[in-house]
């Protein structure tokens, strides 16, 4: 297929940011660098993007030294094909080289356009269900919560879980299953079946609080990958690429995780013994924290046990002492949890600003 080139590229002197623009633009996952001939010099993929967060790598520096660094960590050059190539022949050169773009070629080597492994492949969206967990009491925004579920709050002027549901199915996600506690009437009685939000939605409710993980416990194992969320989340992450980013690192588990930051309002000393070594003024303290958005495999389940209270971060523990593999995912794209009055107001403000869709 034939796309629109420019949507693609990007020049070698251009800063990272732009990258991420180019490729929140273009929704294939990849922006290409090129010369002032149209000679591909390097490719950068939405996975890419994301390990460099991982890293600490400035957003602000120039694809140039990306690439430099890219190419001293894997040193394999793009994987190109010649305009032309046969559909099988090109998926199993992604195959071969596990790779989900392809950049073609003209005879002077200029990319003339590019394919994506879902143009060779039946595979119109990701191989997942979902689960909602929407059981929490929301006690930190009472009153708000006292005769709604903390997933029912509108914020700009509809319900949040409304939002989550909506996203899901952009994503191509139908399956739901949403975990309920505090007031799951309120919840049903406004999502029924999910037909009407394009998706089939079903209710499982907790008698007795579970924890943020003891839920699944509730639920048949999946068959294929399962997307766990909370459900007092406001975000645009790009569930597919996170998927991506989960099957790229062959994990048992992704943790999407969010950069935050805190200003410390002194003069941080370091010391050794009675002798100071080193003053820093009013330092920042940046941290990757639980973001409360999951990718399981069907293995993880054999680790949890129905009727079994544990959190999340109980999961997450039990997996890497049993040496499984767990990644996380950093989001770049907006995201807020809204567990207090503060963030309710800053998730009001966000969507009449215009940062989140309305």
């Amino acid at each position: 297929m034939l796309r629109d080139i420019t949507m693609l590229l990007i020049a070698i002197s251009d800063p990272i940011r732009t990258a991420i623009r180019c490729i929140d633009k273009n929704t294939c996952g990849i922006a290409l660098v090129i010369d002032d001939s149209g000679h591909l010099l390097g490719t950068i993929t939405d996975g890419d993007i994301r390990r460099a967060l991982l890293a600490g790598q400035s957003l602000d520096a120039p694809v140039h030294d990306f690439l430099k660094r890219k190419s001293e960590l894997s040193p394999q050059q793009p994987v190109t094909a010649p305009v032309g190539t046969d559909p099988q022949d090109l998926l199993k050169l992604m195959k071969e080289h596990s790779v989900r773009q392809v950049p073609l070629l003209d005879e002077k080597n200029r990319v003339v356009d590019l394919v994506i492994m879902d143009d060779v492949m039946a595979m119109n969206r990701p191989l997942l269900e979902a689960v909602i967990m929407a059981g929490g009491k929301g006690a930190r925004l009472r009153p708000l919560t006292e005769d709604l579920p903390k997933p029912m709050l509108p914020v700009g002027g509809r319900p949040l879980m409304e939002r989550i549901v909506e996203q899901l199915q952009q994503a191509g996600i139908r399956q739901i299953n949403v975990m309920t506690h505090y007031k799951p009437e309120k919840i049903i009685q406004h999502f029924g079946d999910g037909r009407k939000y394009g998706v089939e939605m079903s209710y499982v409710n907790e008698d007795l609080p579970l924890g943020t993980g003891g839920a699944l416990g509730l639920l048949t194992p999946p068959r294929e990958t399962q997307l766990v969320i909370n459900g007092d989340i406001l975000t645009q992450v790009d569930f597919k690429a996170m998927l991506t980013f989960h099957q790229d690192n062959l994990a048992d588990m992704t943790v999407a995780v969010s950069h935050y930051e805190i200003m410390v309002p002194y003069g941080v000393i370091e010391c050794e013994g009675a002798h100071i070594r080193s003053l820093k003024e009013k330092p920042h303290l940046g941290f990757f924290v639980n973001a409360g958005i999951y990718l399981l495999e069907p293995s993880v389940y054999k680790f949890i046990t129905n009727g079994q209270y544990f959190n999340m971060t109980d999961l997450i523990r039990w997996l890497l002492d049993a040496g499984q593999t767990v990644v996380s995912f950093p989001i770049r794209e907006y995201w807020l949890d809204i567990g207090k009055h503060s963030d309710y107001m800053k998730a009001q403000n966000d969507v009449e600003n215009g940062m989140i869709d309305p």
